[in-house]
């Protein structure tokens, strides 16, 4: 206990509101935990330098797409993402789920089987060749379609793909991720009229992986610091 004390003072030192995820487990405080617990186990983050999508080098990495590789964790998984998009958006307020390629394809998949809805998938790039179409699956216009991603950062993938089931005729007001890094990526779609629902922030998870000693000081800062900096 008193070690956990200890790590919640070291974390007010770095400017961290603990009303975040506050001293009891309440159902945030569970799916925050069990979040962590997987990631952990997973192997999910490192630390070092790497290259994003965007082209923007970051000091750590998330890769989700390795919880797939472990099917009790992957449905623990699946489970609280489905249960978010039910209470936060509520399924009868989209049509269709439409996935990421790549790493936001098992959880847009699996979610839109369990929840019942027509799932389609959207190209990063148009094919040149067959029908030539960004956005693969039917798509009718009018519909309303609910982006699904694993995790976000400066919400530049979302924002395309946003705008590319707009040109075909869907409509799009909603997008939901796993993990939002704080990096951007809500102001950049609020922009365009998307709302981004996301089940964890970054911080709460840096947060709580220290308190379990998951990551040490170093390794928080570094997380928390790539928030900071873009506030």
């Amino acid at each position: 206990m008193l070690i956990i004390l200890l790590r919640r003072l070291s974390l007010v030192l770095y400017g961290v509101d603990m009303a975040i995820i506050g001293y009891g487990l309440g159902g945030r405080g569970l799916i925050l935990e069990e979040i962590c617990r997987v990631l952990k186990r997973t192997g999910a983050i490192e630390f070092g330098t790497f290259k994003l999508p965007n082209g923007r080098i970051t000091p750590y990495y998330i890769d989700l797409r390795v919880i797939t590789s472990f099917p009790d964790a992957f449905a623990k998984v699946v489970d609280i993402f489905v249960d978010s998009i039910r209470s936060e958006i509520g399924v009868e307020n989209f049509d269709r789920i439409a996935g990421i390629p790549t790493a936001g394809l098992p959880l847009s998949s699996v979610s839109a089987y369990l929840l019942k809805k027509p799932f389609i998938y959207i190209r990063q790039k148009q094919r040149l060749r067959g029908r030539e179409r960004r956005v693969e699956g039917i798509i009718v216009p009018g519909d309303r379609v609910l982006l699904v991603d694993d995790l976000v950062t400066t919400g530049l993938t979302l924002k395309k793909s946003a705008l590319a089931v707009r040109a075909e005729g869907g409509l799009v007001s909603d997008a939901i991720v796993l993990l939002d890094r704080e990096e951007g990526g809500r102001e950049r779609l609020e922009k365009i009229g998307v709302k981004l629902h996301s089940v964890l922030k970054i911080s709460n998870v840096a947060q709580k992986l220290y308190e379990m000693d998951a990551i040490g000081e170093d390794e928080v800062k570094i997380m928390l610091s790539q928030v900071k900096s873009r506030v």
